[in-house]
C-alpha cells in the first residue's frame, strides 16, 4: 500500500524558518479591512469629524466643558495656555490641535455667527490666510454668555456622562443646548469615506423656525428661515429652487458674493465683505494673475487695507471704467463670488445621516424633549425626597420633647436613629434627617416653617408629574426657552439676500472688443494676429529660416479658433486671448502656447464661426470623412478635444464646408478627380474612417485636396466623376498647378 503523501507545509507555518517570511501570514483583504481599517474609519466618523445633534464635534465639546468646569462662564478670563492644558485631561490630542479648536470657536476669529469663546488678544481672522493667531501664552479667553444656554441644566441629568479616555473623570456625551446649535454653528469635517459641510443659520431665525415647527410640524420653513447666514457677511444669491432642494435633501450648493462700494472721488472700489469660502489673499492673488494674463485691463492696482475696523480690499480703477461692469467681471472670474457646498451629514444615535432642515429639526426637538423629560424627572425625584424628609419632620412636631428624651436616654450613638424610627414610626432616611437637626433649630417656629412647605411641595410634585406626562407642556417649556433666547441674544442678519433673477450676469462676449483681425499661420506652427491698421502699416512678413506661410484668413476678435494637430487632437482657443503681433514678429508658437504634447505639430487652423456647416477630412489612404462642425462645439471652456478625427491614416487636408460645392483631389501619381460634395454623407462620429474617394494604386497616396474654385483646373469635365471611389484622370499640363499647395501647405 502506497504511503500517503503528507501535505506540504507552508513556509510561514514552519517554526524552523527564520527571517522575513516567518512573520508573514496570509489574510484575506476583506478580513484586513474589517479588523484593521474599519475600527479606524468608525473612530474618525464617530469621534472626530462628524458633528452630533447638539452641533458639536467631540473636540469642541471637551474644550467647552473644561472651560465650564474651570468656572469661566461669567468669570474672569484666563490664559489660553491654561485652558489648553486643562482640556488635555479630556482630549488626548496635542496642545496645538486644542488651541486651533479654541481659535475657531472664538469671537476674535469670526468663524461662527454665535461664537462660544469670549477671546482677548490676536486670534487671527477667518477671512485671511496669512493673519495667524498669537501663541496661547499671549491670549486670554472665557466662555461667551450664550454658553449659559449651552450648559443649561447640565447638572440635572439632562445628558449622559461617560468616562474620559483614561477613566479618571467623566464628561458629557452631548451638551444640553437650549437652541438648535446644529443649525446655528457652521461645521465641516472630512471622515473616512464621508464628509460633512453644514452652513450656519441666523440664531434668531432658527429659534423662530423651531417655535413654528413645534407648533406645526408641517409649517413652511422658508417663511422664517429664508436662507443661511454667514459671520463674514457677503450677499447670498437666492435661488428658491436650489434652496428648497437643500432644505429637503441636505445636499446642494448656493452662491455667495462679496459686498462692495464705489468711492467716486478716489475712483476706488472698496470690498468690505467676502464670501465665507475664500480669503483676501486668494482674491488678490487671482486678480494679479488675471492682470498679468491680460484678461483684466481695467485695474491699476489692488491692495489689502484691512485694519482694526475690519476688512478692506481697495481696487484702483483706470479712468473711465464702469465699476458695475468691472465687478461683474470679477465676480465671474474670481472667488469674490463663490459657491458654498452643503452636505448636512450629522451623527444621530451614533450613526451618520444626511438630513434636510426639517429632519434636523425633528431629531433635535425629539432629543431636546427627552432632555427636558430627564430634567423634570430629576427635579421631581429631588422634590419627592425633600417632601419625604418634611413628612418625617412633621411627625416629630407632634412631640418634640419625646424626640429629645429619646436622644438623651439613648446610651450609644448608633442607636439614636433606630430609637427615633421606633418612637415615631418613621424610616431611616427621615430619622437620619431628624437626628442631624441642630440644637438651636429644635423649636416650634423652625419646625412649623419647614413643615409648611409640604403643601407647596405636593403641588409642585403634582405639576411636575402632569408635565412629565404631557408632550404639549414639554413643548411649551422649550418654546418659552427659545423665546427667552431671542430676547436675550438678538442676532441681526449679516448676509443680505439678493434674488438671482435681479442680478445682471457678466457677459464675457460683450466685454471683449469686436474688431476684424487677420490671422497668419506658418508651416512650423507660428500664428500671427494682426489688426487691420497694423497690417496696413506693416512691411514684409518675418519667418524663421526654413519656415514660410501656410495659410491666412480674416476673423473677428470675438471668435474662436480650432487647431488640428497630427495627433488627431483639436485645440480650441479664443482669438481675444491671443496677443496682437506685427508682421515683423515671428508670432505665437502654438505648440508651446497650447501646451501640446511633445513632438505634436499643427496641421491647420480654422475659424468655426457659429459652428454651422461641416468639416471634410481627407486622408492619405484616399478616404474622406464628412463630420458636422457642431461635433466640436462644447458648452464648457474645454481647451482640448482628443479623438478629433480617425487615426487610421494621416490627414492630408481639412476643408470647411458651409454649402455644397465641387471639390478636387490629387494623388501622388498626378491623377486628379473632381466630385460634388453631396456625394459624401455626413457621419455622426468624429473618429469615423470615412469613405473611399480616390482609388489609389499600390504605393500611391492622396497628396492634395481643395475646392474647385481654389484650383487651376480648366478641363473640369475630364476629371469629374459621378460616383465614388474613382481613379481620376492624369493631369494635363494646362491643369497642373505646380506653384499651388494644399490647404495644409499654404
Amino acid at each position: 500500500m502506497a504511503k500517503k503523501k503528507e501535505p506540504e507545509q507552508k513556509k510561514y507555518d514552519n517554526p524552523n524558518v527564520v527571517g522575513l517570511h516567518a512573520a508573514v501570514l496570509e489574510q484575506p483583504i476583506t478580513e484586513t479591512l474589517e479588523t484593521n481599517f474599519m475600527p479606524y474609519a468608525m473612530s474618525v466618523i464617530v469621534s472626530r469629524a462628524i458633528p452630533e445633534i447638539d452641533g458639536f464635534k467631540p473636540s469642541h465639546r471637551k474644550l467647552l466643558y473644561t472651560m465650564y468646569k474651570m468656572g469661566l462662564l461669567g468669570g474672569a478670563r484666563t490664559k489660553s495656555a491654561n485652558i489648553v492644558g486643562q482640556t488635555m485631561r479630556l482630549n488626548p490630542h496635542g496642545d496645538a490641535a486644542i488651541y486651533e479648536t479654541m481659535v475657531r470657536l472664538s469671537v476674535g476669529y469670526g468663524a461662527l455667527l454665535t461664537p462660544f469663546v469670549d477671546s482677548k488678544g490676536n486670534f487671527g481672522k477667518v477671512f485671511s490666510r496669512d493673519m495667524s493667531c498669537a501663541a496661547s501664552r499671549y491670549t486670554e479667553a472665557r466662555l461667551a454668555p450664550i454658553c449659559a444656554e449651552v450648559f443649561r441644566d447640565i447638572d440635572k441629568d439632562t445628558v449622559d456622562f461617560v468616562d474620559n479616555y483614561d477613566g479618571s473623570m467623566q464628561e458629557p456625551s452631548l451638551l444640553p443646548t437650549a437652541f438648535p446649535n446644529v443649525l446655528v454653528s457652521a461645521n465641516s469635517g472630512i471622515a473616512a469615506g464621508m464628509a460633512s459641510t453644514i452652513c450656519g443659520f441666523n440664531l434668531t431665525e432658527v429659534c423662530e423656525t423651531t417655535i413654528q415647527y413645534l407648533k406645526d410640524p408641517g409649517c413652511e420653513l422658508m417663511t422664517t428661515l429664508p436662507a443661511p447666514d454667514f459671520p463674514t457677511g457677503g450677499e447670498i444669491i437666492y435661488d428658491r429652487r436650489e434652496m428648497e432642494n437643500i432644505y429637503l435633501t441636505g445636499r446642494g450648493s448656493f452662491k455667495v458674493r462679496a459686498r462692495w462700494r464705489y468711492l467716486p472721488k478716489e475712483n476706488i472700489i472698496e470690498i468690505y465683505e467676502l464670501p465665507y469660502t475664500t480669503t483676501s489673499e486668494a482674491v488678490i492673488d487671482k486678480v494679479a494673475e488675471l492682470i498679468k494674463a491680460g484678461k483684466i485691463r481695467e485695474i491699476n492696482d489692488m491692495r489689502d487695507e484691512t485694519d482694526l475696523s475690519g476688512l478692506r480690499l481697495a481696487i484702483d480703477c483706470k479712468r473711465g471704467v464702469d465699476p458695475d461692469k468691472l465687478m461683474q467681471k470679477l465676480f465671474k472670474m474670481t472667488t469674490l463670488q463663490d459657491a458654498f457646498p452643503c452636505n448636512f451629514n450629522i451623527l444621530v444615535a451614533g450613526s451618520p445621516r444626511v438630513m434636510g432642515v426639517r429632519e434636523i429639526l425633528e431629531e433635535w426637538t425629539a432629543w431636546r424633549m427627552e432632555s427636558q423629560r430627564r430634567r423634570i424627572y430629576h427635579e421631581l425625584q429631588k422634590k419627592k425626597e425633600k417632601l419625604h424628609l418634611l413628612q418625617g419632620l412633621g411627625r416629630i412636631l407632634l412631640d418634640i420633647d419625646k424626640a429629645i428624651a429619646i436622644i438623651r436616654e439613648t446610651e450609644l450613638e448608633s442607636e439614636v436613629v433606630p430609637n427615633l424610627m421606633m418612637g415615631f414610626g418613621i424610616d431611616q432616611v427621615q430619622a437620619e434627617y431628624v437626628a442631624e437637626i441642630k440644637l438651636r433649630n429644635i423649636n416650634r417656629e423652625y419646625i412649623l416653617k419647614r413643615t409648611a412647605e409640604t403643601e407647596d411641595l405636593e403641588a409642585a410634585i403634582e405639576d411636575l408629574e402632569a408635565t412629565l406626562q404631557s408632550r404639549r407642556r414639554i413643548k411649551s417649556l422649550i418654546i418659552e426657552e427659545l423665546r427667552a433666547i431671542i430676547r436675550k441674544y438678538p442676532s441681526p442678519r449679516r448676509s443680505p439676500i439678493v434674488y438671482a433673477d435681479e442680478i445682471e450676469e457678466f457677459d464675457e462676449e460683450e466685454s471683449v472688443p469686436d474688431y476684424p483681425v487677420s490671422l497668419f499661420l506658418s508651416r512650423e506652427g507660428y500664428l500671427k494676429k494682426i489688426t487691420a491698421q497694423s497690417l496696413r502699416m506693416s512691411g514684409e512678413h518675418k519667418y524663421k529660416d526654413g519656415d514660410g506661410p501656410r495659410l491666412s484668413f480674416e476673423a473677428s476678435n470675438r471668435g474662436e479658433l480650432l487647431i488640428l494637430t497630427d495627433r488627431q487632437q483639436m485645440y480650441k482657443v479664443r482669438i481675444a486671448e491671443l496677443e496682437e503681433t506685427k508682421a515683423s514678429a515671428l508670432g505665437l508658437y502654438l505648440p508651446t502656447r497650447l501646451e501640446m504634447d511633445e513632438g505634436e505639430s499643427v496641421l491647420t487652423v480654422l475659424d468655426p464661426g457659429d459652428y454651422r456647416g461641416e468639416l471634410i477630412f481627407f486622408f492619405e489612404n484616399g478616404k474622406a470623412a464628412r463630420v458636422p462642425l457642431s461635433a466640436y462645439e462644447t458648452k464648457t471652456r474645454r481647451k482640448k478635444l482628443i479623438g478629433a478625427c480617425s487615426d487610421k491614416s494621416p490627414v492630408v487636408a481639412l476643408l470647411q464646408l458651409k454649402e455644397e460645392q465641387d471639390l478636387v483631389c490629387q494623388a501622388s501619381d498626378d491623377r486628379a478627380l473632381v466630385f460634388h460634395s453631396s456625394l459624401l454623407q455626413p457621419k455622426t462620429s468624429r473618429t469615423t474612417q470615412g469613405v473611399g474617394v480616390m482609388a489609389l494604386k499600390k504605393g500611391r497616396v492622396l497628396t492634395r485636396a481643395m475646392t474647385l474654385a481654389d484650383s487651376q483646373i480648366k478641363n473640369v469635365s475630364r476629371y469629374r466623376v459621378r460616383t465614388l471611389p474613382a481613379a481620376g484622370a492624369l493631369l494635363r499640363p494646362e491643369d497642373r498647378e505646380e506653384q499651388q499647395m494644399s490647404l495644409l501647405e499654404e
